[in-house]
């Protein structure tokens, strides 16, 4: 295949990622935000599957914008390069640099622990607790015995908060509750963002 050929295709396979990048993040943040759960689905895919989607997009996005600098690596060479002048090293070292930094940047995120900040009414600074304990986490096939001991929220503060009978069963499965008292796993995690000791 000529080279030609192949710039052409890479472009538009790396355009058609990116409008798919661009449309799925607009499901995620708009049509299908944070906290709708498994209940609201568009072409019958949830959040979560939406997520999954976005994601192996932007692999494969990466991919062939991967690609797209190894058919280009010459040109960005001499580009960088430039003409041989007394200060031609510094061009050098100052795209190395740059290149170096934008790479800190895009990993920075990725390997730093992920945090969730909990503001009690009685502290002046925020609490920090490791993220699995929040709402996300929270599974139909849980119960709420295992709620309580996961996020340390009273199992009395949920029923209040659902208008649940006072009787219920810690063991039982929430799926199952869920069906029994008409209440929706959103309500339940909305419950447990809200809490405050």
């Amino acid at each position: 295949m000529k080279t030609p050929t192949k710039n052409y295709l890479v472009d538009i396979i790396a355009f058609i990622c990116f409008v798919l990048l661009v449309s799925t993040g607009v499901i995620l943040y708009y049509n299908l935000p944070k906290g709708s759960g498994h209940y609201n689905t568009i072409w019958t895919l949830d959040r979560h599957q939406w997520g999954d989607i976005h994601f192996w997009i932007a692999v494969i996005f990466l991919v062939v914008l991967a690609f797209h600098v190894f058919l280009h690596w010459r040109w960005i060479v001499s580009l960088t390069k430039g003409k041989k002048q007394p200060k031609s090293g510094q061009r050098i070292a100052l795209g190395l640099v740059g290149f170096l930094a934008l790479i800190a940047l895009a990993i920075a995120p990725i390997i730093t622990p992920v945090e969730s900040s909990i503001k009690g009414n009685n502290s002046k600074s925020d609490m920090v607790v490791p993220v699995i304990s929040r709402s996300e986490s929270i599974r139909g096939s849980m119960t709420f015995r295992d709620i309580e001991t996961q996020t340390n929220v009273p199992l009395s503060y949920f029923l209040k908060e659902l208008g649940l009978p006072e009787n219920i069963s810690k063991d039982t499965p929430l799926k199952d509750l869920k069906n029994e008292y008409n209440f929706k796993m959103e309500d339940l995690r909305k419950a447990l963002d809200d809490y405050r000791p």
